[in-house]
């Protein structure tokens, strides 16, 4: 595929969404999230082998402005809705992986929940990966699992699938994680998400914020006693 386009497969239950007919929603689907950033009237061409992939069930497909497409998946994104997820970076979709996702798809605990895996590569892969904070350029792929749910009643269940898949499928990730996509309760994996330039990223914290003013994130601490705590 050309890398101007960018292409997200979503496992799910299908939503009620006006281009997908009544009788799917509700049923496990395989949703391709696609961007393409080239010129329009490439668009046809460049998306051609992901809209052949199977027989669709719908397609909302076609020109758009940026910020369009960046409000696209709003309506999905309840306001009151609960969230929880995870992430791996991947070098490859194994058999072993993709059997992960079967059993975790099978087992979603909400008509909300999902499972993203979003192709990366490309210009990424030509930067050093000490050129800048973020190191994995090794990673092809990135899997989110995304726990999304209204009643308080099901925190516990939707919590434990999300945890459950990304343990799951650990032995067929990198180890490294984007630093977007950790959590409030993975402050310990932070230097998955920095690897080798954790130290170098350490040293810039002791030299620029040596209390830890910077704290409300996924913190990289100072050297040293750091007054803001953790």
């Amino acid at each position: 595929m050309p890398e101007d386009l960018t292409v997200w497969s979503v496992s799910r239950l299908a939503p009620p969404l006006p281009f997908l007919p009544p009788e799917v929603h509700g049923k496990p689907v395989i949703v391709f999230a696609i961007c393409y950033s080239g010129p329009p009237e490439n668009g046809p061409n460049a998306v051609d082998a992901v809209r052949r992939f199977g027989k669709p069930c719908g397609e909302h497909l076609g020109p758009m402005p940026y910020a369009a497409w960046q409000q696209a998946f709003d309506p999905l994104l309840t306001p009151g809705a609960r969230n929880y997820w995870k992430s791996h970076n991947l070098a490859a979709l194994s058999d072993g992986l993709i059997d992960t996702l079967i059993d975790a798809i099978a087992t979603l605990p909400s008509p909300e929940c999902e499972i993203f895996f979003g192709q990366i590569g490309g210009a990424t892969q030509r930067v050093a990966s000490d050129a800048m904070a973020y190191p994995s350029r090794d990673a092809l792929y990135v899997m989110n699992v995304h726990g999304r749910w209204t009643d308080p009643a099901d925190d516990a269940r939707c919590v434990a699938w999300a945890r459950g898949f990304f343990e799951a499928s650990a032995p067929y990730a990198l180890g490294s994680v984007y630093v977007n996509f950790l959590t409030d309760d993975e402050r310990t994996r932070v230097e998955a998400a920095y690897g080798p330039n954790m130290s170098r990223l350490v040293a810039v914290k002791t030299r620029y914020d040596p209390h830890n003013l910077f704290r409300h994130n996924q913190n990289i601490r100072p050297e040293g006693p750091a007054e803001g705590g953790q």
